[in-house]
């Protein structure tokens, strides 16, 4: 389900973008950077958190997460410089394998974000 542009961009480097919502309506953003991520073999995505706080407390109220990530270093569809709009679900380890993964990669993590997504479309 994971597009070949997707993957481009996080061989790249690129910011990564995951928008939650309180249980008030509220929309939160969190960031980090496409060199982070770990893409299992089961498509879910791996993201190092060690801030996350507002989002791991919005998931904790509605799972549903939208992930978008880019890179001006691949083709688009209108030139350099591309990205992806993924939708789906979150939550959040700190214990595990997932989160020994992530740890192994990113030592300053103190949970992982694990994204299922449902959607991976292109966006420019």
């Amino acid at each position: 389900m994971l597009s070949d542009v997707f993957f481009d961009c996080i061989k790249h480097d690129g910011i990564v973008s995951v928008a939650s919502v309180s249980a008030e309506g509220k929309p939160h953003i969190a960031n980090t950077w496409n060199k982070y991520l770990i893409v299992t073999t089961d498509e879910k995505i791996l993201i190092p958190a060690f801030g996350f706080r507002k989002t791991e407390a919005n998931v904790k109220q509605n799972p549903y997460v939208e992930v978008t990530l880019g890179s001006h270093e691949v083709q688009g569809k209108m030139g350099m410089g591309t990205g992806c709009l993924l939708t789906g679900t979150a939550a959040f380890y700190s214990d595990g394998e997932l989160f020994e993964a992530m740890h192994d990669k990113c030592s300053f993590c103190n949970r992982v974000l694990v994204f299922s997504p449902a959607s991976c479309k292109q966006t420019i």
